[in-house]
């Protein structure tokens, strides 16, 4: 997969793609990253890539012919049609669905603002889709950007050393019910015995049934307690209904029990 970032600070998305599971899809060759900056393609002495809004208002606005340049660059550096991304708090919500659709592509441009925005032309013209990472405003679409990057990569075949790690993430497939998604439960590594607390016996005992039974009162239980805009709950399953009675009736239910 090749990913083509414009940005004014295309080195910070580039650093922060350098570490981890992405940082190893680079080296393994399943992942490339290129950057573009615009002010690269930007005209006059001062290489000036934003201007004051027309009807007033604070801030400066992204002109349009350094990006339009910029990305006409990334699309030519590589003939594989590739997907436009304008990273914007005005975008659809990015989500784990959303992120396996685009982790199937083989290509994608990401484009991210900085200053009040884009030139709405631009979009209009360049850009194929807007997505956001939560309801709030950043300085600029690069740190939203290495979070796109980070969630599109780690699906890619190859990447991860254990692809079924992937496949039993929150919101993933494997997590999805009637109704909805939960999170993933509660996770112990070594020791047993600590003076935080003991795992939960039913992990150390070797009968798979019962740990797989755990794992799914754990993921319901949470998922209603933490996130419940997740699941309906009248949806619930006798059988989900009978786990998540059984977290919610106390401590044997519970993380450490």
């Amino acid at each position: 997969m090749r990913i083509d970032v414009i940005s004014l600070f295309p080195e910070f998305v580039d650093a922060c793609a350098g570490f981890g599971v992405v940082g190893r899809a680079r080296e393994r060759g399943l992942l490339s990253m290129h950057g573009w900056n615009p002010r690269d393609y930007a005209e006059g002495n001062y290489r000036r890539v934003d201007d004051r809004p027309f009807g007033g208002g604070p801030g400066m606005v992204m002109l349009v012919d350094p990006l339009r340049a910029a990305i006409a660059a990334a699309r030519e550096a590589d003939p594989q049609p590739a997907h436009v991304v304008y990273l914007s708090p005005q975008g659809r919500l990015l989500d784990q669905a959303r992120v396996r659709e685009l982790a199937a592509l083989p290509r994608m441009i990401l484009l991210c603002g900085r200053y009040e925005g884009v030139d709405e032309r631009l979009i209009t013209a360049e850009v194929d889709e807007e997505l956001s990472i939560g309801d709030y405003v950043l300085s600029g679409g690069e740190l939203p950007a290495a979070v796109l990057v980070d969630a599109v990569a780690r699906l890619r075949e190859g990447v991860l050393n254990d692809a079924e790690s992937a496949t039993q993430d929150s919101f993933e497939a494997d997590a999805a019910i009637e109704g909805g998604v939960l999170l993933d439960c509660p996770h112990y590594t070594r020791p047993p015995r600590h003076a935080l607390g003991d795992v939960p016996e039913v992990l150390l005992g070797g009968n798979h049934a019962e740990i797989a039974r755990w794992r799914r009162m754990q993921a319901l239980g949470r998922t209603l307690e933490r996130r419940p805009d997740l699941v309906d709950e009248t949806r619930l399953s006798p059988a989900d209904r009978k786990l998540l009675a059984g977290y919610r009736a106390g401590p044997a239910g519970k993380p450490g029990a």
